[in-house]
């Protein structure tokens, strides 16, 4: 083989490498996401794929490790089905906002903030607050409650209906609570002792809509 031959087949093979390059190391915008980002990859700028090749690969195990997810197992399946109608569903960024709604209700509702609690609830689930806030109001007692901090928040079910998806989450968190009658006497709770609470909330939004919030449809204790 001549010298200029082996330049000629050097260069045609740089050229295929760039070719190949231009295509897989860029993305489309058509690739599938990821439906189930692990709680750490929450604060990332883009969801990161799961079957990524540079990313580490942890040894089989018989029974998968779900403790970094933001779902239970059991929701996988309904997760995965809300994807196929909105691929735009990100569960990590959906968590992101569920922990921020459940301290923006609890705090609005503590603190008689109805107008806060109209964006952030459905009418039923507003209306249940309101009720509460009136008759706490009625009886001239105040609540100085406090969120210290969420111990863990999953989703545990979704559902998907008639053009409308349903989420439940379940949460565990510390709250301090205080209430306060007129004369702003301490009649109830601790103002050094947290409670542990287990709530579990289902949020919903139409699929598909245009206004990217979900709403409070049911709050309840776990």
């Amino acid at each position: 083989m001549t010298a200029f031959s082996i330049v000629l087949l050097a260069m045609i093979a740089a050229f295929l490498g760039m070719r190949l390059y231009s295509v897989l190391g860029k993305r489309t915008g058509h690739e599938q996401e990821p439906v189930l980002p692990r709680r750490d990859e929450r604060g990332a700028p883009a969801p990161v794929r799961l079957e990524d090749s540079d990313a580490p690969h942890a040894p089989q195990a018989a029974i998968p490790d779900t403790s970094g997810l933001v779902y239970e197992p059991a929701a996988e399946a309904g997760l995965r089905s809300l994807l196929a109608s909105d691929r735009n569903f990100d569960a990590g960024r959906f968590m992101e906002g569920a922990e921020a709604a459940y301290r923006m209700i609890l705090e609005a509702y503590w603190k008689g903030d109805r107008d806060t609690l109209r964006d952030l609830c459905d009418d039923d689930s507003y209306q249940a607050f309101v009720d509460a806030i009136e008759a706490r109001e009625a009886r001239g007692e105040t609540l100085e409650n406090r969120l210290m901090g969420i111990d863990s928040a999953k989703i545990t079910a979704v559902e998907t209906s008639r053009g409308e998806a349903r989420i439940t989450v379940h949460y565990r968190a510390d709250i301090s609570a205080v209430t306060r009658d007129a004369e702003g006497r301490m009649i109830a709770g601790s103002m050094s002792d947290a409670a542990q609470t287990d709530d579990r909330w289902t949020f919903r939004r139409a699929i598909g809509s245009g206004d990217p919030n979900w709403l409070l449809d049911e709050a309840e204790a776990a």
